[in-house]
């Protein structure tokens, strides 16, 4: 488990997977995800190469989001395939994202964090800038959705970079 001031991040189970779907399904997250299937969110928690995550308030346990990851065990890489918050504008997603970017470099020892994110998901773009990850490039129309081809920027960090910045 991960904690941070507001909030524990942790291992999703069986049970809270209508939660992550209701989150994926919810009209201000539809676009800007993929939403998976209960068997397929069922895999992800038995897969050693996933992380699914929800995130829970600590004040009333309430599930606020959930973060799916991919483990690269041979390149030692942590991609956030999706992270997913349903209170906007309070700063929960904030602090997610560094604390997973924070246990991604100091206790999985990760080499490089990625994501990706569709060029119209201006929040998320100004929440990974923000935080020091590296635009390293956009793969063009690299996703077909029900609202047609979509380009897909890709952030970064490094170990170094990360440890740089924090001393």
């Amino acid at each position: 488990m991960i904690e941070t001031d507001r909030l524990y991040i942790m291992d999703a189970t069986e049970a809270d997977i209508e939660s992550i779907i209701e989150l994926e399904n919810h009209k201000d997250n539809k676009k800007f995800i993929w939403t998976g299937t209960y068997e397929e969110h069922k895999a992800e928690i038995a897969d050693k190469n996933h992380l699914l995550f929800v995130v829970r308030r600590k004040e009333d346990s309430l599930i606020i989001g959930y973060a799916l990851i991919r483990l690269d065990f041979k390149s030692d890489i942590f991609e956030l395939r999706r992270i997913v918050i349903a209170h906007k504008r309070m700063g929960y997603g904030k602090e997610v994202l560094s604390a997973l970017i924070k246990y991604a470099f100091e206790e999985r020892n990760t080499n490089r964090f990625w994501l990706d994110v569709y060029p119209d998901n201006v929040v998320g773009i100004k929440l990974y800038e923000g935080l020091g990850l590296h635009r390293d490039g956009v793969l063009r129309q690299n996703y077909k959705a029900d609202r047609g081809y979509l380009d897909q920027i890709i952030y970064s960090m490094l170990k170094s970079e990360y440890f740089q910045k924090r001393s």
